[in-house]
């Protein structure tokens, strides 16, 4: 099956060294992401040329094989030196010596080393591994080093010893509410091998569609879908994809709430009569399993046990979040159960429910993982908790005896900037009081993306390269925590993710360009660049959404956090020493508006834009005002300051769903310009 298509061969690497803005990188050794747990560089250069070789030694396997090959691939694809066949058994004259000590295990599992050693001298770089996994992370950091210098490509005298700081980095995906194709499945699973992620875990089921073809129960897909989900060839080549990148592919199908799409088909699962139909919505809703009857047990066990034979990862998601309990309150018979089984409450009965699927989940040699609401005291300690609440039930679960992971601070598609995200850490918070017996419990973390406003086409904007921020926390050492470096490797990586097919770059782009027509897309792009949607569930209140509602808009264009107002936030930080430059960007942005202002007006889609070119123009205005105050020496006088207060005010509410990044920024400039010689 055709993944994704062949970049072209074309010199691309050096824009790796070039971040936005346009400063170079002094050493390719400090622009690794995520950061390796030891880096020792020296004097000296590997030089990568034309006579460039791998050599495979040690334990073979054909996933080696084809991870050296596709290195190579991606190789002359950065370099635009052609490489047809450069794999051989001498390692004398080999470039780069690959050796694995011995076999991981048939089916990924938790745990498994995943470290490696990286030795580059100006002779030859060998890359050492106890196992497999290790040669796919030191494959990925090889290529992170290869440079550009005026000799020609090079890698860095270097030696890397790295490991991970956790064995479980994930990020999830959801398919269900918002249908993703198979091209952005394996570009997401690339995206995650080149950042060195290890779990994809792929949410296939929810009130809004049901994504994964059951052979036993047909309808399932048939009448929960809309016609869009995978079949199991699919789902058996994405497996194998993944395995090749070293990730694995946990499932998750929802029970016994967020399952509507169950019962269009099989609607006798359900607590209430229906008739059932899929969710347009969003939200949670009344609809959830009954878990009473016998018969729900035996589809369980029947589908369950198809699911476990098709996925073989040890772990098996049952999802169990946000279940209101209305349908098991309104049902008579439901009730009488619970009082004759002694279960007070519908966490009672919930738990009843989990440990009935625990059972089923074990019978056919899984391991049960769920959100925060399947803990209950009782249950096997090897089940895993996903913890979505935050880092207290997190801490709660591991001081139980049970193993966690966190994904509460790593919601993607709440649009939080990435040195927010960054800043979790699945020790910290509550976590951080737990005994080291206690903390181990902890595997790591997993970003989330969850689809409501999001589709294919935007999809990759709001994952990428936010999500490498999250990698480097789960991956790199602990005290590895600044930001503004983070940011500036982030960017770097970014153009890598970019290069690799991934679409968080051009995407917005083409967004944009649909949204002007046949005029240029600049003068939008220039506005855009300046603004961010709103975070939180701050969308969700705005306006009413469903499944059926285009996400077209220019809010979908717009990335979670604008990379010109962080770095024009810097400048102001240090207004002094760029006055220049400072006043470029405001003149810049002030004249944007009459460009844009025609545009904005002859399109039905973006007049609701028109104000936030009108604030950004007076923003831009009143940033130029306070520029000439400052040089002055003089304090503006406080009439001007009052009516700068007030549209700045303006300016900071929330607008087409859109805010303005610049104007904390421009506030800063604006209350310095109001005191004697003051500075921001």
């Amino acid at each position: 099956m055709k993944r994704l298509p062949k970049l072209p061969t074309m010199t691309i690497l050096p824009l790796l060294l070039t971040l936005v803005g346009g400063s170079a990188v002094h050493s390719q050794t400090d622009a690794l992401m995520p950061k390796p747990a030891s880096v020792r560089a020296s004097e000296g250069r590997l030089a990568i040329t034309g006579s460039f070789r791998v050599a495979l030694t040690g334990y073979q396997e054909p996933r080696l094989d084809r991870a050296a090959r596709r290195f190579v691939n991606q190789l002359s694809q950065f370099t635009g030196i052609p490489y047809l066949d450069r794999m051989m058994t001498d390692t004398s004259a080999a470039t780069l010596v690959v050796h694995c000590e011995h076999a991981g295990e048939p089916v990924q599992a938790v745990g498994e080393d995943e470290s490696y050693t990286l030795d580059v001298t100006p002779q030859q770089a060998q890359l050492n591994a106890p196992e497999p996994l290790g040669i796919l992370r030191g494959l990925e950091t090889f290529l992170q080093l290869v440079h550009e210098d005026r000799e020609g490509f090079a890698v860095s005298v270097v030696r890397i010893e790295d490991r991970p700081r956790f064995p479980w980095r994930g990020l999830m995906l959801d398919a269900a509410r918002h249908w993703m194709p198979l091209s952005v499945v394996y570009r997401t699973l690339d995206g995650m091998a080149a950042v060195k992620l290890n779990v994809f875990h792929w949410h296939l089921s929810d009130n809004q569609g049901f994504r994964v073809e059951s052979k036993l129960f047909p309808k399932l897909q048939e009448m929960g879908s809309d016609g869009e989900y995978y079949t199991q060839e699919q789902v058996k080549e994405v497996i194998a994809y993944a395995r090749d990148r070293g990730i694995r592919v946990v499932p998750e199908f929802d029970m016994p709430g967020h399952s509507t799409a169950w019962f269009v088909g099989y609607p006798d699962l359900a607590s209430g009569p229906g008739p059932y139909q899929i969710e347009r919505d969003w939200g949670i809703f009344d609809p959830a399993m009954d878990p009473t009857r016998e018969s729900t047990y035996q589809f369980l066990d029947a589908f369950i046990g198809e699911m476990a034979a098709l996925f073989p990862d040890a772990y098996f998601h049952i999802g169990g979040d946000e279940v209101n309990g209305k349908q098991w309150d309104a049902n008579p018979r439901i009730r009488a159960f619970m009082q004759d089984h002694g279960l007070k409450s519908n966490a009672d009965l919930q738990a009843y429910f989990n440990a009935r699927v625990l059972a089923l989940v074990q019978k056919h040699g899984k391991k049960m993982l769920g959100w925060d609401e399947v803990f209950h005291p009782g249950l096997p300690k090897n089940i895993v908790i996903q913890s979505w609440r935050g880092s207290e039930t997190l801490a709660a679960t591991a001081r139980a005896g049970y193993m966690s992971i966190l994904s509460n601070g790593y919601y993607l598609d709440l649009m939080q900037p990435a040195s927010q995200l960054y800043s979790v850490d699945p020790l910290g918070g509550a976590a951080a009081s737990l005994t080291p017996e206690e903390k181990a419990r902890i595997l790591g973390g997993e970003a989330c993306m969850w689809s409501e406003f999001v589709t294919s086409e935007d999809v990759d904007s709001r994952m990428w390269p936010r999500t490498a921020a999250i990698a480097e926390r789960l991956w790199s050492p602990e005290d590895v925590t600044d930001v503004k470096d983070m940011y500036r490797r982030l960017a770097i990586e970014s153009r890598r993710l970019d290069f690799l097919g991934l679409q968080h770059r051009i995407g917005p782009a083409l967004m944009c360009e649909r949204l002007t027509g046949l005029e240029p897309a600049g003068t939008l792009a220039t506005l855009d660049a300046l603004l961010e949607p709103v975070k939180g569930y701050a969308r969700e209140r705005a306006r009413h959404y469903n499944r059926l509602t285009p996400l077209n808009r220019l809010v979908d264009a717009t990335p979670p956090e604008s990379n010109v107002a962080r770095k024009f936030a810097e400048l102001v930080d240090d207004w002094n020493a760029h006055q220049e430059e400072i006043r470029q960007w405001l003149a810049k942005w002030q004249s944007n508006q009459a460009r844009l202002a025609p545009l904005l007006d002859r399109s039905a889609l973006l007049q609701e834009d028109i104000p936030l070119a009108n604030e950004v123009s007076a923003l831009a205005a009143a940033g130029l005002g306070a520029m000439d105050y400052l040089k002055s020496g003089k304090p503006a006088p406080q009439e001007w300051v009052a009516q700068q207060h007030t549209m700045l005010d303006q300016a900071a509410k929330p607008v087409a769903e859109l805010t303005i990044a610049i104007q904390p920024a421009v506030r800063k400039l604006v209350d310095a310009a109001a005191q004697t010689r003051g500075a921001p």
